[in-house]
């Protein structure tokens, strides 16, 4: 076995986070706080249900003292192109989160039927990986 490897993917799943696991841990009301880092008005168009928003640029103390301190945050972005939620994620620990990072984001979020909310919906084509 390669260590150097196990280390690789073990990381891997220790950070990241895919969209049937995050809503698996929503529907079991497992502790969870997901956190949309893209602009307000992004979020404002459309957002995973339940979660908030928090742009990157704007991560502080002062806006995080009210979080919960015990809960996973879960941060995510566009998807794939976009990295505000890899800024989010960095951010988040810098505040001494513990953070994974939405692999696929809100596109893969959609694809593979979950709920989004928000002034500008989108119809949801489920088109699922099956790597659940």
């Amino acid at each position: 076995m390669d260590d150097e490897q196990l280390r690789h993917y073990s990381n891997k799943l220790a950070y990241e986070i895919d969209s049937w696991d995050l809503r698996q841990a929503l529907a079991n009301k497992e502790n969870v706080i997901v956190i949309d880092t893209r602009s307000t008005q992004a979020y404002a168009a459309e957002h995973i249900s339940g979660a908030i928003s928090l742009p990157h640029r704007t991560m502080n103390a002062e806006l995080t003292a009210s979080l919960d301190r015990t809960a996973l945050v879960v941060t995510y972005c566009d998807g794939i192109g976009c990295n505000a939620s890899t800024k989010g994620a960095l951010n988040m620990t810098k505040l001494g989160f513990r953070v994974k990072e939405l692999m696929g984001g809100l596109d893969w979020w959609k694809r593979d039927g979950h709920p989004t909310d928000g002034d500008v919906v989108t119809a949801q084509t489920v088109s699922t990986c099956g790597c659940s």
